[in-house]
């Protein structure tokens, strides 16, 4: 007897099988026929053009994830992952941990959500993390106001380029369907000044502030596209959510919505741990939170989140970065200040090592990071084509900030910020140091002390206090905060007989009974400073929904039959275990071939319902599922099973020890199916067995 298609023929029709298949004489032996090649088939994923209504569909019903409290009629912005979710989450964070933490040694820390408020007072949030928001004057609604500015410009840009029949309209319709929330838009051509002035306005749209943002709602008449009424005028709106520490309500305090601050505080013992020496690297995931003013965009924006954040601490005089030279090559898609403030979005292709050259990248950490940042996306699967990175304008860049970029990516929403990366100076532990009189500072020995000289006020405290009373502490600090020139000016008038300093109207006069001034030599052995930090902060689920657009995709020969590409190295799980036959002399190899991937350190998952092969197939290809062994009545006999890749659907064959041993180097990524192919014989749909 032999088995076709993975199903067993013994000698009349299978109910699932074609009647033309031909059927073996009883008692003779069929050889099975497998060849060698490396001949791959190919794939058509743009055979239907992207449809976010059917991977929206696919999500919720495979569970992907899905709003939170939904029985209760949820809570915008707030969402629960289900197990593919929760699965692709950890293993894009279970890489980031390896690809940063590990690859660059960094110290991993866990710090508190809940924050005292003096924390965010000190680091400038209370006064300044916030959105700006636009009120509808006659319902109330609130929106936020650069979101409005965009999305209403958008809307009107689309209707002009279907009024001069420059874009296919019935595919901005279907276009418009799609994305839920956003401005309707009317066939309307607009003068050819407005459009240039609308593309100047979206390129740099981050660059505006809340009052230019208002006057930009009176100057083009955008309203809220819900009722078309008009809306006032911007308004700050905080986004932290606040509450209190203990039962009395005294000690107000915030949920965090960065992990930023646990690593400044922490500083002193991060330096004492990493033996007192700088440049290092503390890193931090965990849940962060940000009341947004209107989160419409699914995981795009969220209430709370789940943030991996970076503070890399570094000398201010030296921003070199050792590895430095191992990503000089690595080619950027790179958008800078200069070309957002002409009212351009036109990036440039550049090498990270000439793009610090330069200056147009500050300095060769910050280099160094973005370098891998664009390497970690497109390991976890994120096109190229739509990764690019814009520099922070003047405006929308922190004061104390030295350069910022943000790593975006394109899904149906636009370019979407999933990752930030800044060099935040000196800033944040000087002001925690400054609040709390706790040195949050290097002590670095000098390879070769500095041997300097000076002058130096000496004051005889006990005449002082006899002469000058209560003015004496009141000379000693002004003397002490003299200048090296002012010192000398003194020094000179002290030695003709005597000195006048004036303040708050008085006039003090200082004799040498007093006071002296002596030229000293001093050695620094001791080098105290305050570090730089560079600091590349992810948004994890904005990265998993962009990495699930760009995943998708439905077969040529059936739209129905939706398919997530996901890397092996992300997908939630790696190995389908897809036994022919629910009976039970299959259990033991079953359970061998999953003891055997699991050991390997692979995730795999029997799918033993009593559907066809074919549609269990077709359901795990819409979980990402890469790849798929087959148990069949041939296994039993010759202990062979058959590989399966996702995407193009080719099948491989070979022992069961040499099939795991191929699909653990596949999951592993030190094999590709295409050198797969060359290792096992391919499997045309016939086997032999006795």
């Amino acid at each position: 007897m032999r088995v076709r298609f993975g199903l067993l023929v013994l000698g009349r029709p299978h109910p699932r099988l074609p009647t033309a298949v031909s059927l073996p004489q009883p008692g003779i032996f069929h050889k099975a026929r497998f060849t060698h090649t490396n001949t791959m088939s190919k794939v058509n994923k743009t055979a239907h053009p992207f449809d976010k209504i059917r991977l929206e569909a696919l999500l919720n019903r495979r569970f992907f994830y899905a709003p939170a409290f939904e029985i209760y009629g949820g809570v915008a912005g707030l969402y629960d992952y289900g197990p593919p979710g929760s699965s692709l989450q950890a293993n894009i964070i279970s890489e980031w941990r390896r690809h940063f933490i590990i690859e660059d040694h960094m110290l991993e820390l866990d710090t508190t959500i809940m924050t005292p408020a003096s924390v965010f007072e000190t680091s400038g949030h209370v006064a300044r993390f916030a959105d700006w928001m636009v009120k509808d004057t006659k319902t109330g609604d609130v929106l936020r106001a650069d979101h409005l500015v965009k999305n209403v410009l958008q809307a009107r840009l689309v209707g002009d380029r279907e009024a001069r029949g420059v874009a296919d309209k019935e595919k901005e319709k279907e276009e418009d369907k799609k994305k839920k929330k956003k401005v309707k838009s009317a066939a309307v051509q607009l003068p050819d000044e407005a459009v240039k002035d609308y593309e100047s306005i979206l390129a740099q749209l981050d660059n505006y502030s809340g009052p230019e943002l208002g006057q930009l709602c009176r100057k083009y008449d955008i309203r809220n596209p819900d009722t078309g009424n008009e809306v006032g005028e911007p308004q700050q709106f905080n986004l932290m959510f606040a509450s209190s520490i203990g039962p009395t309500g005294q000690h107000p305090g915030f949920l965090r919505p960065e992990t930023a601050q646990g690593h400044f505080l922490n500083f002193s013992r991060l330096l004492e741990f990493n033996n007192g020496r700088v440049p290092f690297a503390s890193a931090q995931i965990g849940k962060s939170f940000r009341n947004e003013i209107s989160p419409r965009a699914g995981l795009l924006r969220v209430r709370e989140f789940t943030m991996g954040e970076i503070e890399h601490y570094v000398d201010p005089e030296d921003k070199r970065h050792p590895r430095f030279p191992d990503v000089r090559h690595v080619v950027l898609s790179l958008l800078d200040r200069s070309v957002q403030e002409s009212g351009s979005t036109q990036v440039t292709e550049m090498p990270i090592g000439e793009a610090v050259d330069k200056g147009i990248v500050a300095n060769e950490t910050l280099g160094y990071f973005l370098a891998r940042i664009h390497i970690f996306l497109l390991k976890v699967g994120i096109n190229p084509q739509r990764l690019r990175f814009r520099q922070h304008m003047a405006n929308e860049m922190a004061h104390y900030a030295t350069d910022c970029w943000d790593a975006e990516i394109e899904n149906s929403s636009g370019w979407t910020e999933c990752v930030g990366c800044a060099d935040r100076a000196a800033y944040d532990l000087s002001v925690h140091s400054a609040r709390t009189n706790h040195p949050l500072v290097v002590r670095q020995a000098l390879k070769e002390p500095i041997v300097t000289e000076r002058d130096v006020p000496e004051f005889n405290k006990k005449m002082l206090g006899k002469t000058l009373g209560r003015d004496a502490g009141l000379v000693q600090r002004i003397v002490g905060e003299m200048s090296e020139e002012q010192l000398a000016k003194l020094k000179g008038e002290l030695a003709q007989g005597s000195a006048t300093i004036s303040t708050d109207g008085k006039e003090i006069v200082l004799t040498p009974e007093l006071l002296s001034i002596e030229r000293k030599t001093f050695k620094q052995s001791i080098r105290e400073f305050t570090p730089n930090v560079i600091e590349p902060s992810f948004g994890f689920g904005r990265i998993l929904y962009s990495l699930l657009e760009h995943s998708f995709w439905c077969r040529a020969q059936d739209v129905e039959r939706g398919v997530l590409s996901l890397p092996p190295l992300v997908a939630p799980t790696k190995v389908l275990i897809v036994p022919l036959s629910a009976k039970e002399e299959f259990d033991p190899l079953i359970e061998e071939v999953s003891t055997k991937l699991r050991k390997a350190g692979i995730f795999s998952r029997v799918d033993d319902s009593n559907t066809s092969i074919g549609k269990r197939y077709a359901r795990n290809d819409e979980l990402g599922t890469p790849f798929g062994v087959t148990l069949d009545f041939a296994s039993l006999q010759n202990r062979t099973m058959t590989l399966r890749e996702r995407d193009t659907t080719d099948q491989l064959i070979g022992s069961i020890d040499d099939v795991i041993a191929v699909v653990t180097e596949l999951v592993q990524g030190s094999l590709t199916w295409e050198d797969a192919c060359t290792k096992l014989n391919v499997y045309d749909g016939v086997q032999a067995v006795e």
